[in-house]
């Protein structure tokens, strides 16, 4: 079976397949090439929704969409839906996180919590929607380590683990796909693949 990825972000479109993979290797993830929508939305849901509507509208095949960023409990759930964006409109990550690690100089450990999160929307070609979301808790590093991952990875610290504790940044590529926030949401969003 062939769904369409609505996202023009390679990192994405590689985790995806990674997931894929693992989980449903008869499903066929293919990139897309169509124009991408505004997204004006004020969640998670409803961004991930415009993307894979309108990968639906142009491809003429079912389409998922994520959408997804870091929530920071101390900033009221900051970055959330602007993480792509947080230092500004160029989506610098290295700019993103810097500023992040900034902005939180001063807090201590105990409060540096955060999450993970990833909402995906199944669009068919005849209107059906659905959601879906994914969370991952855990806390921020006071640095980036490792070079694993992208965006806000080098200083995600996911809980649940055993010492010595490391950022997603040092995590394998397995070894994230089979925990991640995108991971989590795909295992709820696989049900919904047998109603195409």
């Amino acid at each position: 079976m062939k769904v369409v990825l609505a996202t023009h972000n390679p990192h994405k479109i590689a985790e995806f397949q990674q997931i894929v993979a693992m989980t449903r290797p008869d499903l066929e993830v293919v990139g897309y090439d169509g124009p991408e929508p505004v997204e004006d939305g004020v969640t998670f849901a409803e961004n991930a929704l415009l993307k894979a509507r309108a990968a639906a509208a142009h491809t003429g095949l079912a389409a998922f969409a994520d959408d997804s960023g870091i929530c920071v409990d101390v900033l009221g759930g900051s970055p959330g839906i602007f993480s792509a964006y947080w230092a500004g409109q160029r989506k610098d990550a290295k700019a993103n996180l810097e500023l992040l690690l900034d902005q939180l100089a001063d807090i201590a450990d105990p409060h540096r919590t955060a999450q993970f999160v990833s909402t995906i929307a199944l669009v068919t070609p005849e209107g059906i929607e659905h959601t879906v979301a994914g969370v991952w808790p855990g806390r921020l590093a006071r640095e980036a380590s490792g070079s694993g991952g992208f965006g806000y990875d080098p200083i995600f610290i996911p809980d649940g683990q055993k010492a010595p504790e490391r950022s997603v940044g040092e995590f394998s590529d397995e070894e994230k796909q089979s925990q991640s926030h995108r991971a989590r949401a795909f295992q709820a969003f696989i049900p919904l693949l047998a109603t195409l």
